[in-house]
């Protein structure tokens, strides 16, 4: 069983900048991938960032250039760096692992960017 605990959300004007933590109980490095995703009111949920065991990226055409997604292994933590935020970033972002064939997921922390 993997638990995922994620901090680092809050209220943010747009063109700010703010790095979510999700803090793995495994080792990290055993992982398939780590990943973000966010839901918005009324929206489903959506991939924005993961980083695979080998530690190749991969980002939603809506955050390219502006979010970054890196590990620190020994730490056990992935990170979400997101720079110039805008309004309709606004949502709960939700950490996730894929461990095999299952998916883990934190308990997700909210993102509110004020125009």
């Amino acid at each position: 069983q993997v638990q995922l605990v994620e901090s680092g959300g809050g209220l943010v004007q747009a063109g700010g900048s703010l790095r979510l933590s999700c803090a793995a109980s495994g080792s990290i490095f055993n992982f398939n991938a780590m990943g973000w995703y966010r839901q918005a009111p009324g929206k489903p949920r959506e991939l924005v960032a993961v980083i695979t065991s080998r530690g190749s990226t991969n980002y939603a055409d809506s955050v390219k250039g502006r979010f970054t997604i890196s590990r620190d292994i020994a730490k056990n933590t992935v990170y979400l760096r997101m720079n110039s935020l805008k309004p309709e970033d606004t949502a709960v972002y939700y950490c996730n692992a894929k461990v095999g064939v299952v998916d883990y997921w934190g308990q997700g922390t909210q993102v509110t960017v004020s125009s």
